[in-house]
């Protein structure tokens, strides 16, 4: 098999599956318990969560758990949303984000009366930081973006953002949803408010999330319950899934300059050949773009039908986000870029990680070349 739709998630790192088994087997005592076996699994879970601080130079009672990046984002969002809604309901976020972020700002507009501004893209994906300039009021209590879009890999100037920001209007709460950056780039949150994780796109668990809180941001919990992750997310531990996941992202930071070293030239090399052959149209700017994501077009195929092309050569790549794969509508990124519509709706998204090799990627050009001589052009 040949996996290159990496975004979308990555294989359990056999260093993660051995750890969390011997978890699993060991330390299925309710973290909750009182009494000497719960307080060592208690103990665990903190002793991760120090770690992961550490990790991102953040304080310990910053880092929630989450049973993923998508409930990390609506806790921030909504949390954020209802906390300070008092101050104001104007919020912004931008118009390529993922559906969990846009989802959560569609239904605070059409469910709870939040009033709602996007931010546009231009043609390269790239945001117009002078509109948010031009957006943030008095009343703007939250704006929210990716730093690394998960479809054509454009990457926000997050720093430049919270700089706007907090000029002004210092009470704003800033999250970032940084699922496609961790383990690919450098992750500074000093002047970030709120950001979310995930560990299944860094070799780990499914089900496996983080929230960054920053300790004078507050938040409305979303999951009433108990006393679990400081009030804030009521449930019992997912004490195996929580002590993993600093390894799981001690050994993403360890190896990320080498890794992003190496799927930079993989990347160079695809598009290379990409371009080489009449027809196909690269989405992914060349600048301020992730090397992991490469998102092409091919006008007048469809791109569902050219990837099940591709599966019967055991190649797996994919169209849009695994979150709207089943929608075979224009991906709402490709479509705020303002693209020719044959582009939009041609797209395909491949992604790489450090398991790639070049012969792989030689391997799907000819399939690739193939499956386009077999598959008959929309006309």
């Amino acid at each position: 098999m040949i996996y290159l739709d990496y975004v979308a998630t990555t294989p359990l790192a056999p260093e993660i599956k051995e750890t969390y088994i011997k978890l699993l087997n060991k330390y299925f005592i309710n973290a909750d318990s009182a009494y000497a076996p719960g307080y060592e699994v208690s103990g665990l879970i903190e002793k991760s969560r120090s770690h992961i601080a550490k990790m991102l130079n953040v304080r310990s009672d910053e880092v929630l758990f989450t049973s993923c990046a998508s409930e990390a984002n609506n806790l921030a969002i909504k949390g954020t949303a209802f906390q300070y809604m008092n101050r104001g309901k104007h919020i912004i976020t931008t118009a390529i984000e993922h559906s969990s972020v846009a989802n959560s700002f569609k239904e605070l507009a059409d469910v709870f009366g939040f009033e709602v501004d996007y931010l546009h893209v231009n043609h390269q994906g790239a945001l117009d930081l002078d509109e948010l300039r031009h957006l943030i009021r008095d009343d703007t209590i939250l704006v929210s973006t990716m730093y690394v879009n998960n479809e054509i890999g454009v990457i926000n100037p997050i720093h430049e953002i919270a700089s706007i920001i907090h000029a002004k209007n210092p009470k704003t709460k800033y999250h970032v949803d940084c699922v496609q950056a961790l383990g690919k780039l450098p992750i500074v949150l000093d002047d970030i408010d709120l950001a979310s994780f995930s560990a299944h796109k860094i070799f780990g668990l499914k089900g496996s999330g983080l929230l960054y809180k920053k300790h004078n941001t507050s938040l409305v919990p979303l999951i009433n319950g108990g006393q679990q992750e400081f009030g804030l997310r009521g449930g019992t531990s997912n004490a195996a899934s929580e002590i993993v996941f600093a390894k799981t992202m001690r050994l993403a930071l360890e190896a990320r300059e080498e890794h992003y070293a190496y799927v930079s030239k993989l990347n160079h090399y695809l598009r290379s050949e990409l371009l080489k052959r009449p027809g196909i149209v690269i989405n992914s700017p060349v600048e301020n773009c992730s090397p992991f994501i490469l998102s092409i077009s091919i006008p007048h195929y469809k791109p569902e039908v050219l990837v099940h092309a591709l599966e019967t050569y055991d190649i797996y790549i994919s169209t849009k986000s695994a979150c709207s794969s089943k929608h075979t509508d224009v991906s709402h990124t490709l479509a705020a870029m303002h693209l020719d519509d044959e582009i939009a709706k041609s797209a395909l998204r491949i992604s790489f990680s450090h398991l790639t090799t070049q012969q792989e990627i030689d391997t799907f050009l000819k399939a690739l070349d193939e499956s386009l001589k077999n598959v008959k052009k929309q006309r």
